[in-house]
C-alpha cells in the first residue's frame, strides 16, 4: 500500500510578539521541520527576533502573508490547533498524540503508485491573545489539542509548536522533503480548490435567495465545514465546481 508522507508547514496566524515567532522557528529547526508562514503579523519588523539560535534560515525563508488562503490554498490537508477551552466547538477534538491514527484513518484512497507520495499539510497555530477563531478553524479538516491542565490549558505559541513538532517528528508523519508531489486526480483537494467552490456555492444560494443577511455568514460556515468532511479529491473538486458553473450560467450569473 502507498501510504503518503506529510511535508509540512508551520503557519502563525496574526502573531503580536516577534520573540513567539523566533521561539517557534528554532522549535521547528530542532525536530527538522523548514517551512513557516506568518498571516498578517502584528509587528511588521516580524523578523527581528533574538530567539531563533539555532534556526536562521528558517527565519530568513519565512514568508509573511496578508490572509491565511495564502497560506493554506495549496495544501492538502489543513489541522488547527486549540486548546478547545472558553469555545462552543461543532467538532470533537483529536488528541495530538491521536493525529497520526486520524491521518491514517482518512489517507486519501488513489491507484497504486512507485514510491512514496508526498502531500502538502499546514499546522495552524493562532494568536497569542485569541488562538484561532472560528473562521480560521472552519478551513481545517481537523482540529488537535495538547492534553493540558485543566487549570491552565493554553500553552506559549513557541512551546505549542515545540510539542507538535516534536510529536510529528517523533510518530514518523513528516518528511522533510523540500518540495512535495505534483498533485494527481485522486489527491486531496487543495484548500485554495474548495475556496472556489465555497465561493461559487454562495453566488448561487445568493441568487437562489437561500442565503439570509443574518444567518449568511454562520451558514456559509457550515457550508465549507460540509466540504472538508466530504474529503473531496482535485477531480471531484473540478466535476462539483462544473456543476456549478452551468447553474451560474442558467441562473445568468456568467457571462453567455
Amino acid at each position: 500500500m502507498n501510504t503518503p508522507a506529510w511535508n509540512w508547514r508551520v503557519v502563525l496566524v496574526q502573531p503580536r510578539n516577534p520573540l513567539n515567532i523566533g521561539a517557534a522557528a528554532r522549535a521547528m529547526a530542532n525536530f527538522g521541520f523548514r517551512e513557516l508562514m506568518v498571516v498578517n503579523p502584528y509587528e511588521p519588523t516580524w523578523r527581528e527576533t533574538r530567539s531563533a539560535v539555532g534556526a536562521g534560515d528558517v527565519v530568513r525563508s519565512a514568508r509573511a502573508v496578508p490572509a491565511l488562503m495564502d497560506a493554506v490554498g495549496d495544501a492538502n490537508l489543513a489541522v488547527g490547533t486549540t486548546s478547545g477551552s472558553r469555545r462552543h466547538l461543532a467538532r470533537e477534538l483529536v488528541a495530538l498524540a491521536e493525529l497520526p491514527d486520524w491521518l491514517q484513518c482518512h489517507r486519501p484512497t488513489r491507484p497504486a503508485s512507485r514510491g512514496r507520495t508526498v502531500l502538502r499539510a499546514a499546522l495552524l497555530f493562532g494568536s497569542e491573545k485569541t488562538g484561532l477563531s472560528n473562521d480560521e478553524m472552519s478551513h481545517c479538516q481537523v482540529l488537535v489539542r495538547i492534553p493540558t491542565s485543566p487549570g491552565c490549558p493554553s500553552m506559549n505559541l513557541g512551546q505549542a509548536v515545540a510539542v507538535c513538532c516534536y510529536e510529528l517528528a517523533r510518530q514518523g508523519v513528516a518528511t522533510n522533503r523540500a518540495t512535495g508531489a505534483r498533485i494527481h486526480r485522486s489527491h486531496p483537494a487543495a484548500q485554495q480548490s474548495l475556496e472556489h467552490l465555497v465561493d461559487r456555492a454562495a453566488r448561487v444560494l445568493d441568487a437562489a435567495g437561500y442565503l439570509k443577511p443574518k444567518s449568511r455568514a454562520a451558514t456559509l460556515l457550515k457550508l465549507r465545514q460540509l466540504l472538508l468532511k466530504l474529503g473531496l479529491t482535485e477531480y471531484d473538486a473540478r466535476i462539483v465546481g462544473g456543476v456549478l458553473a452551468q447553474i451560474e450560467w442558467k441562473l445568468g450569473l456568467l457571462a453567455r
